[in-house]
């Protein structure tokens, strides 16, 4: 999403009948809806996965190791270890769905007060609070990610925290760009001249305008979360065994690539259809806000 089309998404007073018309245009988008429903379907599937779940993701037997996808009891093949592939992959899904969705959301929170304070006050507190944010786009998120795991130490809470740290910044930037066009709009001027308090102003007139923006921005975040926070596992800054999560077992199965290939790129084949799903659904969202629809 570039700034200009994040502008002009920020520059129209949000009434019921705007959010109307984005659920209608979003509804008539087949692609969106269908990466909508899959989101949804892994989101259930995680909440639910001791119902759904076949078997026992951590029960091992060195007698079942590696067998091959429609085995009979295991649809989906069997692990380096004799697990269940697909208990494993659907139980996957809530750790790789909490490291790539949970960061993104405390991300969202905390980058947006970041962004929206610098630009409404703007000012020296803007150029710092900015320029303190730049100091971060200096380093690839990759490499800060790697790094801040590493000298943290593997986990799901130093995974999670460097994850949030990495994803700050660029919602504070957004936050700041499009509430910087907001406060120049007429209304917003209209209601500072009258003497309505800062807080008031933010409240009843600009959050409105921005957080819309901010969120189909943060949205398309989660698929490169998910493959970040599914990186460190693959490279044990992560998740540890013998925890079901999609990155490690595609670690744990790399030297199964040449013996059962489908079985090792199964974790891989989930994390490609959830990071697309998200950002389908993305840009589903970014589509029915435009104004100009």
């Amino acid at each position: 999403m570039t700034a200009v089309s994040i502008e002009k998404l920020a520059t129209v007073e949000k009434s019921p009948g705007y959010w109307a018309g984005v659920a209608r245009r979003f509804s008539r988008d087949p692609v969106a809806m269908i990466a909508l429903v899959v989101v949804v379907g892994l989101i259930l599937m995680a909440i639910f996965a001791p119902l759904v779940a076949p078997s026992d993701p951590y029960r091992t037997s060195m007698l079942r190791r590696l067998r091959p996808i429609g085995t009979e009891g295991f649809p989906l093949g069997a692990d380096e270890l004799g697990r269940d592939m697909l208990s494993r992959l659907i139980y996957g899904a809530r750790l790789s769905l909490l490291m790539g969705v949970t960061p993104v959301v405390i991300a969202f929170f905390i980058g947006s007060a970041i962004g929206i304070t610098a630009g409404y006050v703007g000012g020296r507190l803007n150029t710092a609070l900015m320029r303190t944010i730049d100091v971060f786009f200096a380093f690839p998120s990759v490499l800060l990610a790697i790094a801040l795991s590493g000298a943290l130490g593997a986990g799901i809470f130093n995974g999670l925290l460097s994850l949030t740290v990495v994803f700050i910044p660029p919602i504070a930037r957004i936050a700041e760009s499009v509430t910087t066009a907001v406060r120049r709009i007429e209304y917003v001027e209209a209601a500072r001249a009258s003497g309505a308090s800062a807080f008031t102003i933010v409240r009843v007139h600009v959050l409105g305008n921005v957080i819309g923006p901010i969120f189909v921005y943060a949205t398309g975040l989660i698929s490169v979360s998910l493959i970040l926070a599914s990186g460190l596992s693959f490279l044990g800054l992560g998740v540890k065994p013998p925890e079901p999560e999609w990155g490690l077992m595609l670690n744990t199965l790399r030297n199964a690539i040449y013996v059962q290939p489908w079985v090792a790129a199964l974790p891989g084949l989930m994390i490609f259809i959830t990071s697309i799903s998200f950002n389908l659904l993305s840009d589903g969202l970014r589509s029915a806000m435009d104004i100009k629809a």
